[in-house]
């Protein structure tokens, strides 16, 4: 009988050998990594669970929670948020030799850190909400409402303030319920750590380590790439994603109307049988 898909039947923590992390894992076959984006009470589990149930019935997926997030070490201001490290010390302490990455946000860009500085390692990349940086000329410059309002959450964690959060993430507001907001301020606050150590690792610059030197090394990658972004991205803006299929050899991407920054929770069945597709036939 096949065990039940929940969160504490999925949950475990894995000793690396700088880390303790993170992760909820079901299913078997090829392994799959889904790695959560940025913002004050993700994990890879509520940033992933309808593709976690899905997902794995054909691969083995594993919902990594960062350092930095839920029940994961805390960053490190002396070293930067080194989250590509933190992922190959977790494939080797799983005894994962090679992976594909399903990245949000700022999980993307951890993905694109892999795809080119352990291209072994990466059997398929897919990115939602992420992409590769550069000037703007369809997005307005400064800092976007979503990412505005991430600072907000993480300087006053206010239940108002992590029902903006979630408000803002998504394009259709039945999916930004009071549930969604409660999750996610109660995983925050139980770690209060993580929310100061998050600011004084932005503050002093090394929140994002080698994710633009990344994303200008991928017009090299042989990496299969899946780009995924909701033209109604209110937090990072598509043109992010325009630029990627542009600058990576060989890349697709897949536009959905009607969709926020969650594109993996908004449109969970489509994106569930496009990544299926493209992780079996690429």
């Amino acid at each position: 009988m096949t065990a039940e898909i929940t969160y504490d039947a999925t949950y475990r923590l894995i000793d690396t050998a700088d880390y303790q992390i993170q992760v909820n894992e079901a299913g078997e076959g090829h392994p799959v990594f889904l790695i959560h984006g940025t913002g004050p009470g993700a994990t890879g589990w509520s940033n992933f669970e309808p593709n976690i149930r899905e997902l794995s019935s054909s691969f083995r997926c594993i919902a990594v929670t960062m350092p930095g997030w839920g029940d994961s070490n805390p960053q490190s201001v002396k070293t930067g948020r080194d989250q590509g490290r933190a992922v190959v010390q977790l494939m080797d302490a799983m005894g994962i030799d090679r992976a594909a990455f399903v990245g949000n946000s700022m999980g993307g860009a951890v993905g694109m850190v892999l795809a080119t500085e352990h291209p072994q390692r990466v059997s398929h990349l897919v990115t939602m909400g992420s992409g590769i940086w550069g000037v703007n000329v369809l997005a307005p410059a400064g800092m976007s409402e979503g990412i505005r309002t991430i600072f907000d959450t993480y300087e006053d964690p206010s239940p108002e303030n992590f029902q903006r959060l979630v408000e803002v993430m998504c394009f259709d507001s039945s999916f930004a319920t009071r549930e969604l907001a409660e999750e996610r301020s109660r995983t925050a606050l139980s770690r209060p750590e993580h929310l100061q150590n998050w600011l004084e690792v932005m503050r002093a610059g090394v929140g994002a380590t080698g994710f633009l030197e990344a994303g200008q090394r991928m017009a090299q990658s042989q990496v299969p790439t899946l780009i995924i972004h909701g033209r109604d991205d209110r937090t990072v803006h598509y043109e992010v994603s325009l630029r990627a299929h542009a600058v990576i050899p060989d890349s697709r991407l897949l536009m959905f109307n009607r969709c926020g920054h969650w594109a993996q929770l908004e449109h969970a069945a489509e994106f569930n049988a496009m990544v299926k597709h493209f992780l079996e036939r690429h």
